[in-house]
């Protein structure tokens, strides 16, 4: 099963790329996928752990309980500013 991750805005920049499809066995916690996109992408550990990145799964916002399946498209999402 593949859930694709797109970054946006600096995200974008700090991974390297707009998108990384992830392969998974079974459906995975938002927890988890956190833990493998740190591994995944060191440079944005700092960021995914920050209480101001927003995640959302299937353009909604992610909760501590939402489970990710396969097929699930989610977004990392870095604070909006402006007016």
């Amino acid at each position: 099963m593949t859930i694709k991750v797109r970054f946006f805005a600096m995200l974008k920049t700090k991974a390297g790329k707009e998108e990384v499809n992830l392969t998974v066995s079974e459906n995975i916690s938002l927890a988890q996928l956190k833990d493998m996109l740190k591994k995944e992408f060191p440079v944005l550990a700092e960021f995914i752990d920050s209480k101001s990145i927003m995640i959302s799964v299937n353009q909604e916002f992610a909760v501590k309980n939402t489970i990710i399946k396969g097929g699930d498209e989610v977004a990392l999402l870095p604070p909006f500013s402006g007016g």
